[in-house]
């Protein structure tokens, strides 16, 4: 055994918010980094210990290679001993391309498109027959036993099934020595200007040889170099027809149908890649959808007229040349603009779609003689058409995707392979149905697959399914059975995509390594929260180091050793208030102890709220894996929405009934899934969404900047004597734009300076001293702070600062009311975690002045927050429906489901087995069902809180 160092030794780090701190890290054990959010767990993992363990791995690149890479900054720490390589499993790593799937992820498609090229039996997908190959010897075998003592022709076929008049080709047959082709089953001698019809379809062959086969080694020779003529010209396709017989028969080298001739291409890996063009399905490039022009979009009211805009592409009448020539085409089938849409005969509508081109003549009423007039129109929805294909403008492709419909492509039915690889089988199902199943059913049919095969398939087969069924069975551990391996990595969750990555470092069994992970356990039901942490401690098991920046009380109780952080966020975090075992940590009396202990708690509200008598009623959704489900949403409540990973809670909210909504109040165009109606719409004004996505993707985003509040302090800045004095507009205290900001940084406050063969280095901009405004900018000032000196407030100093001015203090109440109190205005969006850039988008709907009748929807609000933080976010979100609207919450968190005043529950299982309302109700009422998961949670959580509640009490007498 290597004698590597016991522990990981972290000596004087300062990244960010954390306060010189030194801290020691055991190898190769489970190891939880917690804390309040924004105390500093992240800097301390991520931006200390993983950006060494990345930057020390460059430095081994030659300087060559380093150019390439860009630099990394050295983490603001003086030393760090005991680093092995580090793998960060994030949140935010999936790629947003829709040919990223789940199974191309964690590699388990491309053990699949390998197993199928070297063991799958070919069809025909003519007439269903098993493909058969055979090699030279075997064809002239055959041959000879089949067609002795008869005359034959042996025929190479050139041209199938296709138009054209082929003289050339004819003439290059010529030249090439053969005296004889057979045009559409009659056998001609190739003369000189030779040529067939060019508007029909014609089937060509060389006539490559007549003879007659006998026993005698002259035959034998003969047919020998007449079958390699024949492959040679056919394209490894020969035809043997008999004399006097209509129908030939075909032999080929490469897979082919022994009725129908048609033949495959030897399989490779890359046939069953929907990336590849030799897999991909032709029309809709291996995407599996297409976009198809939507006539009822183009005419949304037949009852109107073209003259007061029925084509809504075109909108009301004008002079121009589009309307010009469907004047003409009006004449032509006598039909007037002002008519309504629904009385144009249908051939003329056929026309204003599709397009035409004819010519015609008519009597011109005014002049009294025949004119004759041309229609050349391209057709309304050929031209959205190839707008949308063809241009390179992005405004000008939305405008086109308004009238057109994403539909399943027609050609591949949405399995994006072509025909032909859709044809390959293993135990009759092709390597589409496989990509189909979830995960669980895929390992069913992987365990009972070797049976199923012959011999020599077997031999092929079983190293391969043997890799196959490993990462299967890692997936499944990580909690990831309802996925399948066709999902798009676009839809996944962060915790999901996470999990995956976990899944994958998991089977690549390396040794030796640390592991940094953010928050594996997000959008993970606590039913499924064991398997996961036993898949982490597997990891740990055969020697690596695995740290875990968490909140999870499972987690934190099954460490090794635990590290909290704080004691509160931002400025006063970042130092270490505890570490050693679990134990250790309750014995501390950490915040995070409490809550652990039951010290501290969120308490369960002593009434369940009535709600205003109104209903949502959304019936009859079928997306994904729902079963026909109806919910009924009651408003002015909080209400719930749990289950187990995969059960089908983001396809009922966030994909049909959101879009639903959207559409309704604010015109939105996401098409929801499929359902069937929804009823009490007028019973609410809005509808807000606050997911995860990132809130900016430069370092110019800023929390000011994103809520707003910054363009009301500049405005207030403008007002200042001096600025009015000076002219200065709001302008002027933007970093974004030339006039107040610092030219040699342009605003950022960093300038970059680039060092060949060295990382870049990013310093303090010399001319402003990270300020980001010039000299006269800063000169302006109010109560004594320039516009620099706001920026650098926290929210807490900010909100006590601007107390007098309503439009600033109340978005920065806001701010502070859900926990943000610690980040200072102008800090960079992308060093926001994920939670804290969802409270800000919060923060900022909620400075909004609310109708007292809209809809929140929240999806999983609970992410990276400490049960401090949770606490703080539920006062936050009760205030909300105290004033009568209604907020919907997708969460796992028991701390949160347990305050909700009606809950529903989906499952039963994920994927296949979920997608139906197993319980609804008060917390009260959900937790005597015996089937639901959440239910089984949900008595423990209420019951401990209980238990923990007589025990106060009897300490408190």
């Amino acid at each position: 055994m290597i004698n590597y160092e016991e522990n990981i030794e972290v000596k004087g780090a300062r990244v960010h918010n954390l306060k010189n701190i030194d801290v020691t890290i055991p190898r190769e054990k489970l190891v939880v980094i917690t804390g309040l959010s924004g105390s500093g767990k992240s800097s301390l993992a991520f931006d200390t210990i993983y950006a060494e363990g990345q930057r020390r791995y460059i430095e081994t690149f030659s300087a060559y290679a380093r150019q390439f890479l860009g630099g990394l900054e050295r983490p603001d720490v003086d030393k760090i001993d005991g680093l092995s390589p580090v793998i960060a499993i994030e949140q935010k790593t999936t790629s947003k391309s829709p040919r990223s799937t789940v199974g191309t992820i964690t590699e388990v498609y491309d053990f699949l498109r390998l197993l199928f090229a070297r063991a799958a039996d070919a069809y025909s997908y003519v007439t269903g027959e098993k493909m058969v190959s055979y090699s030279d010897e075997q064809i002239k075998g055959l041959i000879k036993t089949d067609y002795v003592d008869k005359k034959i022709n042996v025929l190479a076929p050139i041209i199938k099934s296709r138009k054209g008049h082929y003289r050339e080709l004819f003439e290059q047959i010529g030249k090439q020595g053969f005296v004889k082709v057979r045009v559409d089953g009659e056998i001609k001698d190739i003369v000189k200007g030779m040529k067939v019809d060019r508007y029909k379809t014609h089937d060509i062959e060389i006539v490559i040889d007549r003879l007659k086969v006998t026993d005698s080694e002259d035959t034998d020779k003969r047919l020998t170099e007449t079958i390699n003529t024949a492959m040679y010209s056919g394209n490894d396709v020969l035809m043997v027809l008999e004399e006097g017989q209509a129908d030939p028969r075909y032999f080929s080298r490469d897979l082919m149908c022994p009725t129908s001739g048609i033949s495959y291409p030897t399989p490779e890996p890359n046939t069953f890649s929907f990336n590849s063009p030799k897999g991909m399905c032709p029309h809709c490039s291996g995407l599996g959808h297409v976009y198809e022009v939507n006539e009822n979009k183009i005419f949304p009211n037949r009852k109107i007229s073209i003259k007061a805009g029925g084509i809504a592409p075109l909108g009301e009448y004008k002079k121009s040349w589009a309307f010009k020539q469907i004047e003409t085409i009006a004449q032509r089938y006598n039909f007037e603009l002002t008519d309504p849409i629904e009385k144009i005969p249908e051939e003329a509508m056929d026309v204003l779609l599709n397009g035409g081109k004819e010519s015609f003549e008519l009597d011109s009423k005014t002049l009294g003689v025949r004119r004759t007039y041309t229609i050349d129109y391209e057709g309304i929805a050929n031209f959205i058409k190839h707008q949308f294909n063809e241009s390179g403008s992005t405004s000008i492709r939305r405008w086109a995707k308004e009238y057109m419909d994403k539909i399943i492509c027609p050609t591949c039915h949405g399995s994006r392979l072509r025909t032909e690889s859709l044809n390959f089988k293993i135990s009759d199902k092709n390597i589409a149905e496989l990509a189909q199943m979830d995960i669980a059913e895929l390992a069913d049919f992987f365990n009972g697959l070797n049976q199923k095969l012959d011999g020599n398939q077997q031999i092929i087969a079983e190293e391969i399914i043997k890799e196959i069924r490993t990462r299967i069975r890692f997936l499944l551990d990580v909690g990831l059975d309802y996925l399948s391996l066709n999902r798009g990595s676009k839809s996944l969750s962060g915790g999901e995509a996470q999990r995956i990555r976990l899944a994958t470092q998991i089977g690549s069994q390396l040794v030796g390594v640390l592991y940094i992970l953010d928050e594996p356990s997000i959008g993970l039901h606590q039913r499924d929260n064991n398997r996961l942490i036993r898949s982490l401690e597997a990891l740990r098991d055969i020697g690596n180091s695995v740290i875990v920046v968490e909140h999870d009380r499972d987690m934190i109780e099954r460490a090794d050793h635990v590290i909290d952080i704080g004691p509160k966020a931002g400025r006063h975090g970042g130092e270490i208030i505890s570490e050693g075992s679990p134990q250790d940590l309750k014995d501390h009396h950490t915040l995070t102890a409490d809550y652990i202990t039951g010290d501290k708690q969120i308490p369960v509200p002593k009434k369940r709220r009535k709600g205003n008598g109104k209903n949502i009623v959304l019936s009859g959704c079928t997306g994904n894996n729902l079963k026909n489900v109806t919910v009924q949403f009651p408003l002015g409540k909080m209400i719930g929405v749990t289950g187990v990973s995969g059960s089908g809670k983001s396809t009922l909210i966030n994909e049909t009934l959101y879009p639903i909504m959207n559409a309704h109040y604010f015109n939105g165009v996401k098409k929801p899934m499929p359902y069937k109606k929804i009823t009490g719409l007028q019973h609410i004004d809005k509808v807000i969404d606050i997911n995860q996505s990132p809130i900016g993707r430069t370092p110019r985003s800023n929390p000011a900047t994103y809520t707003g509040v910054f363009s009301e302090i500049r405005s207030l800045f403008t007002k200042t004597p001096e600025a009015a004095i000076r002219g200065y507009k709001p302008g002027r205290f933007s970093f974004n734009v030339k006039g107040g900001r610092c030219e040699t940084c342009q605003g950022g406050g960093l300038r970059v300076i680039e060092m060949n063969f060295l990382p870049d280095v990013y310093v303090e901009c010399e001319t402003c001293n990270g300020k980001r405004f010039n000299r006269e900018t800063l000169e302006i000032r109010y109560k004594g702070k320039s516009i620099a000196d706001v920026l650098e407030m926290t929210v807490d100093d900010a909100v006590d600062f601007f107390e007098n001015i309503p439009k600033i203090y109340r978005k920065l109440k806001t701010i502070k009311d859900v926990g943000l109190g610690y980040i200072s205005l102008g800090q960079q969006s992308t060093t926001l975690s994920g939670g804290e850039a969802q409270r800000i988008k919060l923060a900022t709907e909620l400075s909004k002045r609310d109708t007292g009748n809209t809809f929140y929807i929240l999806d999983e609000p609970t992410t990276g927050l400490h049960f401090e933080d949770i606490r703080v976010l539920m006062e936050v979100l009760e205030r909300l429906v105290d004033k009568g609207n209604t907020v919907l919450i997708i969460e796992h968190n028991m701390d949160v489901i347990k305050m909700m005043d009606h809950i529903i529950d989906i499952g039963y299982e994920g994927g296949r087995g979920g997608g139906m309302v197993v319980a609804k109700g008060t917390p009260e009422e959900i937790i005597k069902n015996q089937k639901s998961y959440t239910a089984e949670f949900l008595r423990l959580e209420i019951g401990q809180q209980n238990e923990k509640a007589k025990m106060a009490l009897a300490r408190d007498k």
